[in-house]
């Protein structure tokens, strides 16, 4: 038996990565493929990146081509779970490169992670739930199909984690409409901000998000497991 399958987790921040110095996903791309590199063989700890991109599409390898823009919009290809998704300013994403337990369960840690989404929602006064069938978090909607705030993709390579969440705070919806997010087509999306009524931007959530994420993932890593 072991009780700490993790290296020791570090949130770390990129200093110019949120607001109007978001960072080019390709280049959080290679960040990350570096920095799991070095998770991998000890040189780095487990570490939570937390960041905004400039408006972009990503397509997982699930990914149908119907999904995709009909419109000529690039889109990049990259090699986490799930389908298409938008990423852009007014958004939160975090990227998380860590151990996973042995035997490791990507279901559960996707299902820590949901949860760790659920609670920052409530922590401003949303009330964010988990759909049967379908990852992310999920917000009911009054007389309409519930609406996704917040979206999950990984890629485990050598138990380590890569990619991960984004949570929809101050974005503009607009960018959803040329594509079938997530590959579902009877739902919608929606930020906290407008469920609040108000502007709430990721450098407002980015605070609650680094203590729920130390304390979700502090316990996560501290589970007795079988060796």
């Amino acid at each position: 038996m072991r009780t700490k399958p993790y290296s020791g987790l570090v949130v770390k921040y990129i200093d110019t990565g949120l607001s109007a110095n978001s960072v080019p996903y390709e280049e959080a791309l290679e960040l990350q493929r570096a920095l799991h590199a070095d998770v991998v063989r000890g040189a780095a700890p487990d570490t939570v990146i937390l960041l905004e991109h400039p408006s972009v599409y990503t397509a997982g390898k699930r990914t149908q081509p119907d999904e995709r823009p009909t419109d000529g919009t690039p889109v990049i290809d990259v090699d986490r779970g799930g389908k298409m998704t938008w990423h852009g300013p007014g958004q939160l994403v975090g990227y998380p490169i860590v151990h996973l337990p042995r035997p490791f369960d990507v279901v559960a840690f996707v299902r820590t992670l949901e949860g760790v989404l659920i609670e920052v929602l409530d922590d401003f006064g949303v009330s964010g739930h988990r759909v049967d069938g379908r990852s992310g978090v999920w917000v009911s909607q009054e007389g309409a199909p519930d609406a996704k705030i917040a979206a999950i993709g990984l890629r485990i390579a050598d138990r380590v984690s890569m990619h991960g969440f984004a949570l929809n705070c101050s974005n503009s919806l607009e960018p959803y409409e040329k594509i079938v997010a997530c590959g579902i087509r009877d739902a919608g999306v929606t930020t906290i901000s407008r469920e609040l009524g108000r502007t709430v931007t990721p450098t407002e959530v980015v605070p609650t998000m680094r203590w729920r994420l130390g304390q979700a993932l502090g316990a996560y890593a501290t589970e007795t497991v079988a060796s």
